[in-house]
């Protein structure tokens, strides 16, 4: 990762959108249900209590009243996102020591904030998937991108996927009896960035 964005890096961050609703439409989910998941990523937030209403509305299965459900998971994520991010800040600072000094791979401070502000992300698009059932979430063409993005920023792809793993981890350990629920939506995207180059 690089301080100053760099031309190629300006025109690579709008491609690099790694969530997909295509699945959604093709198991025929409402327009509706599908508009809330796009406005939410289009904006860069979580779901919001109304989003997941009206997902629990508009689609058979779904539920914020039983708190094993997806939507449910998917808020507890969002509302616990902070802490987890944290978490996975403090493994990649200890697994890497010297990752934010001068010399370091995240340093100066801009690189690492961003690094830690992707861990957001990370964990918001996941929370898209939970809260679909889609664990299949993620874009090919968009995660392409990505990955020309953080070539092209020297991005410490390690790091990354390290911090990714730390997401989970930490997701699972507060939520141990949905562990086998919400593994695959983590592993999915850990996956998909393990394959980058």
């Amino acid at each position: 990762m690089t301080s100053q964005l760099s031309d190629r890096a300006k025109e690579l961050i709008p491609k690099a959108r790694i969530v997909s609703f295509a699945p959604l439409v093709d198991r025929q989910w409402a327009a509706d249900a599908v508009a809330r998941l796009q406005a939410a990523d289009n904006e860069g937030r979580y779901l919001s209590n109304e989003d997941l209403a009206e997902l629990a509305g508009a689609v058979t299965g779904l539920s914020l009243e039983d708190d094993s459900t997806d939507l449910a998971i998917a808020r507890y994520l969002r509302d616990n996102a902070s802490e987890i991010v944290t978490t996975a800040r403090q493994f990649v600072l200890q697994r890497y020591p010297g990752i934010t000094e001068p010399g370091g791979d995240l340093y100066p401070a801009i690189r690492a904030e961003a690094c830690w502000r992707d861990f957001w992300h990370f964990l918001r698009c996941i929370t898209y998937g939970i809260a679909s059932a889609s664990q299949d979430f993620t874009s090919t063409e968009g995660l392409h991108y990505m990955n020309l993005l953080y070539q092209e920023m020297k991005v410490p792809l390690p790091a990354m996927v390290t911090g990714l793993e730390a997401l989970k981890a930490e997701s699972l350990k507060q939520l141990p009896d949905k562990a086998e629920a919400i593994d695959p939506y983590f592993e999915h995207l850990v996956t998909r960035m393990r394959a980058f180059q």
